[in-house]
């Protein structure tokens, strides 16, 4: 009989999933609900669109667990992994793109795979007549009838968080005899990011201003809903402190202003290439919920950006995650209803890379129901055990991190640590992979 699977949601983790099946010599019927119906953050109907950042963090896979995992997903022959390479921008030491390249590259490739058939329509409900596997990626921005599915069938309420974006400039009104090019400790090529100084007086005047800008209103149901630790709009995390956002996204270390090189900088603006040509810049950290007119009126306050062109606004979403520990079991399967399994940040993980390791996993562990769970030594098995084996009652979808991983064993003498203790996890990881990939069936 022919192997047959529906996966919900073309983001990341769908594209993903659909994409290791159809190798596997499934017949994927992938549904996507836009154009038809959009989502308060998207803006084109292409796959795995990238709403927040045209960043997958750091591509460091030696000391660095996103860059880990993004190294675990190369092996394993990763869609999107392989589509960022392909489209990758300058970023210093991360793998960004440029975000129209990588979506539409990931769309081609998909639309032209010949077990892949396209439905552009909202799917609402998983009461399906028949046993056909079902993968649900519908990603942070679920639509409220399937929210309202899910809540029906694990029988809790479901937690939401809001998650922000952060404004583009075109690069060309950016003042120059203010900025310039240095990537931080002039890791990467020096074009990878634009530095915009502030003194004391203008920092402190800027975080002022953040404070006091008008913000989006939320519905009153809205109100108590949390934000993502790892993606606070940076409003919020002014209001945690007057230094805050000086030792956070605004940090002046390991550069040096040109223009200025006697006098360090109290804080720096970081803007990030958007797009290969380098034609546009994203203010790195600078995720919102400031009404637009605030924004334009602040953020043209910034030295080097009095007379910015802004190409998108910030602007805020709510992301919707079940808590995976009490809802699924150890291989993504709803427990109240086994034919479907969860992927992406819908099943509570949080980040790009991490969405997409959720689609890999869920489908190679479809394709082989005798695969072992991936090694908890893995970011791909670390990431899985923290959304289905987490603290239920403080679960929080979280970024792969090596706090997450177990720990490496005691050994005598001197303690190691830093870069040195980081490259123990990855090598034991990749190992591990290695080993476990050798029961792949396809």
């Amino acid at each position: 009989m022919d192997k047959k699977v529906r996966v919900i949601g073309a983001g990341l983790a769908g594209s993903e999933a659909a994409w290791q099946l159809a190798k596997c010599g499934y017949h994927v019927d992938l549904y996507e609900m836009r154009p038809q119906k959009t989502t308060p953050a998207h803006t084109t109907d292409k796959c795995a669109e990238l709403v927040c950042s045209n960043s997958l963090r750091s591509d460091d896979w030696q000391t660095n667990a996103v860059g880990l995992l993004h190294e675990e997903l190369r092996r394993c022959a990763s869609l999107i992994i392989s589509c960022a390479d392909e489209t990758r921008v300058p970023a210093g030491g991360a793998l960004a793109v440029d975000r129209e390249a990588f979506s539409s590259l990931v769309t081609q490739k998909l639309s032209s795979h010949p077990l892949i058939t396209f439905h552009h329509e909202e799917v609402t409900d998983l009461d399906f007549s028949d046993d056909i596997p079902t993968i649900l990626a519908t990603g942070p921005l679920t639509s409220e009838k399937m929210a309202d599915c899910l809540q029906k069938i694990t029988g809790d309420e479901h937690l939401h968080f809001f998650d922000a974006i952060a404004p583009i400039v075109y690069t060309n009104s950016v003042d120059m005899s203010q900025a310039w090019y240095q990537s931080r400790y002039d890791k990467g090529d020096k074009y990878d990011y634009l530095n915009l100084p502030m003194n004391k007086d203008q920092y402190e005047n800027f975080v002022a201003d953040l404070l006091t800008g008008e913000k989006v209103e939320f519905h009153e149901w809205e109100k108590d809903t949390p934000y993502f630790e790892g993606c606070l709009p940076i409003e919020v995390m002014a209001e945690r402190g007057p230094l805050t956002l000086r030792f956070g996204p605004m940090k002046p270390v390991g550069l040096t202003n040109p223009h200025d090189p006697e006098h360090k900088p109290f804080a720096i603006v970081q803007l990030r290439k958007e797009n290969k040509e380098g034609t546009l810049m994203n203010l790195v950290g600078f995720q919102t919920k400031l009404k637009h007119g605030a924004q334009k009126e602040i953020f043209s306050k910034i030295p080097g950006l009095e007379n910015a062109v802004f190409a998108r606004l910030g602007g805020i979403h709510r992301n919707t995650f079940v808590c995976g520990p009490k809802v699924l079991d150890e291989r993504l399967h709803l427990k109240n209803k086994p034919n479907v399994i969860l992927a992406g940040q819908v099943s509570g993980c949080e980040g790009y890379v991490e969405s997409t390791s959720m689609g890999f996993i869920a489908a190679q562990l479809l394709a082989n129901p005798n695969l072992p769970l991936p090694p908890a030594e893995t970011a791909l098995g670390s990431m899985l055990r923290h959304v289905t084996e987490g603290n239920a009652e403080t679960f929080q979808p979280m970024n792969i991190n090596f706090g997450i991983f177990p720990e490496l064993p005691k050994t005598s003498g001197r303690k190691i640590k830093g870069a040195d203790r980081k490259k123990l996890y990855t090598a034991r990881a990749l190992s591990a992979l290695d080993e476990w990939m050798k029961n792949f069936i396809c």
